[in-house]
């Protein structure tokens, strides 16, 4: 069955990370969608500091990778009982830090279904820029990042399925990589549609350029707007929340683990991923 193009509102009142209602733009599909453990997303609440609140049974570690922009760096950490079954890099938004509720509201999704994960500090925060600059450097140093990482996961030479993740302009940068490094999916937090104010200013061509299967994560109150979904992207509108997406990290997890579920089925099936787009 192929992906359906879904646009999800969670209700403003949900707060049990293990039970949510997902209701798709088609007239008569509704889902309930069960969560696993209410140790995960709701793991990232109250915990900014990482790489504190470590899931048990998980080695973690830090360490600087180097691109042509500079030093990145990431704090990576890998299931201690078992391989992982997928690889997820995550990063942040313009002046940021992966240590934000949301990024770690789907590091913590992540684990729980066996991924290998990595919090990115790009080149030009750990410079101490605030402003990411040229985007296709940027990107670049993005790219270098994720190889490495694919290198360091690869299993007799089989690298894991990797999806990326970022908020805001990290969800750029995810979507720009998506298709060169051939990533099975994208999680775009608080993507931002265009400038506020701005709509003129449109970005949507860069997520619809990913390439492959996007799960989107908004607030209705964000000012940077909300992409549509289509037969390639999924639409999370989380009410209440502005581009921060900080209130209710734990309807970023539920989201998260819903639609990775889908992407890479349980047991190391091959992922279920669309067909590209030209």
């Amino acid at each position: 069955m192929g992906q359906q193009a879904v646009n999800v509102v969670v209700p403003a009142d949900f707060t049990d990370p293990r039970r949510v209602g997902l209701r798709a733009s088609r007239p008569g599909y509704f889902l309930w969608c069960g969560y696993r453990s209410p140790a995960g997303p709701r793991a990232a609440e109250g915990n900014p500091a990482w790489p504190a609140g470590q899931v048990p049974g998980y080695r973690a570690h830090v360490e600087e990778i180097m691109t042509a922009a500079g030093p990145a760096r990431v704090v990576f950490d890998q299931p201690g009982g078992g391989a992982p079954s997928f690889l997820v890099v995550l990063t942040h938004g313009a002046g940021g830090t992966p240590d934000t509720a949301d990024v770690l509201a789907v590091r913590d999704a992540a684990r729980e279904l066996g991924a290998a994960t990595a919090l990115v500090t790009q080149p030009y925060r750990v410079k101490g820029a605030r402003a990411p600059g040229s985007a296709p450097k940027q990107d670049a140093a993005w790219a270098e990042v994720v190889e490495v990482l694919r290198g360091e996961t690869a299993r007799d030479g089989a690298r894991l399925p990797l999806v990326q993740c970022g908020r805001s302009n990290g969800a750029r940068v995810a979507c720009r990589t998506a298709r060169q490094l051939g990533a099975a999916g994208v999680i775009a937090l608080a993507f931002p549609l265009h400038p506020p104010g701005q709509p003129g200013k449109s970005r949507d061509a860069e997520l619809r350029g990913a390439g492959t299967s996007v799960l989107v994560v908004n607030g209705d109150r964000d000012p940077f707007g909300v992409p549509e979904p289509d037969e390639m992207t999924s639409v999370v509108i989380l009410p209440g929340e502005t581009h921060a997406l900080s209130r209710r990290p734990a309807a970023v997890g539920v989201a998260v683990v819903n639609w990775l579920s889908v992407l890479l089925p349980p047991g190391g099936a091959t992922p279920r991923i669309p067909r590209l787009r030209a």
